[in-house]
């Protein structure tokens, strides 16, 4: 599989950490310290998970190598959906009017965009699509219950997506040389790490330390796993991409698998948490940085729990 194009968009509203500390008195260094984060961004009053999803593809209908409406997949990641009935992959169906296209829409907490590539590897291979679009978006904003001290500073809003085909299309493809997920929900504090549920005062994180440690585990499992599987070492390994939850998994994550500091790809200390779009807005900001040749490492955890990892080269 190849990525032919990717885009992203982050609202221009941006919530800096004073913001917390009038409303709960959690200073910009106490979150800073705990979390990498000093602002995160916000969705105006009249965006949501499908507009931003509709924003990040935008710039690139008439830039692909494809009409938008050749593709014939289109998978959405999302936790934070704007209608459970109306999906994200459906509404981007009806805006673009790709009549032709298969549409699903996945969750899975932060993994899914992940989860999304592997849907889109299982049709590949079974001969059902050729051209996908993968849609990651998060209106974390609207879910975001501001009285749990744990969490309600953490969450950002925004959206990437990536045209993906099963074949090489240009030389400025990035080969997606491996995608794997796994399901945690066993382990842990599982289902109950943190949680969205209906009339139940939205996100909520009783169990942040749990999370935590099967983070910093999951993730640099998933990342040594996917690169000895594809018969390369973690020296070889140019960026790391970890999922955007805390600076401090990330530097655990980076330090188990011997990755410097340098190599790592970070956007939390601006945007916050943006959920299960955070890796796919990082490899689109950093996307012309990459350059022939490179191995890029990306990897996921997500709550409920699951993890995964993918592994790209330029």
């Amino acid at each position: 599989m190849y990525i032919n194009a990717i885009s992203h968009y982050l609202p221009s509203t941006l919530v800096h950490n004073d913001y917390y500390t009038q409303l709960k008195g959690l200073t910009d260094e106490w979150i800073f310290q705990r979390s990498g984060i000093r602002r995160r961004t916000r969705a105006a009053d009249d965006e949501n998970t499908n507009t931003m999803a509709i924003e990040a593809i935008i710039p690139l209908v008439g830039s692909l190598p494809y009409d938008v409406t050749d593709v014939d997949l289109i998978v959405g990641a999302t936790y934070t959906p704007y209608d459970t009935v109306g999906t994200l992959a459906h509404t981007v169906q009806g805006h673009f009017k790709i009549h032709s296209a298969t549409a699903v829409t996945v969750t899975s907490a932060c993994s899914s965009f992940i989860n999304a590539v592997e849907i889109v590897e299982g049709y590949f291979a079974t001969g059902k699509a050729k051209r996908a679009l993968v849609i990651a978006s998060e209106h974390n904003y609207m879910y975001t219950n501001e009285d749990c001290d744990q969490s309600a500073h953490l969450w950002g809003d925004g959206a990437g997506c990536a045209f993906i085909s099963s074949e090489q299309c240009s030389v400025d493809d990035i080969e997606i040389i491996d995608v794997h997920t796994t399901g945690l929900g066993h382990i842990g504090k599982g289902v109950s790490g943190v949680h969205l549920r209906p009339s139940n005062g939205g996100l909520t994180m009783p169990y942040g330390r749990d999370i935590f440690v099967n983070a910093c585990k999951f993730m640099a499992v998933e990342a040594k796993d996917i690169v000895e599987k594809n018969h390369y070492m973690l020296g070889d390994v140019n960026y790391l991409v970890p999922h955007q939850a805390n600076s401090r998994i990330m530097d655990h994550v980076a330090k188990v698998l011997g990755v410097e500091q340098s190599r790592v790809i970070s956007n939390i200390e601006d945007t916050g948490n943006t959920g299960c779009a955070s890796t796919l807005i990082c490899l689109s900001q950093n996307w012309r940085k990459f350059t022939k040749d490179d191995l890029i490492l990306v990897t996921v955890f997500g709550g409920g729990y699951s993890s995964g990892a993918m592994l790209l080269k330029k």
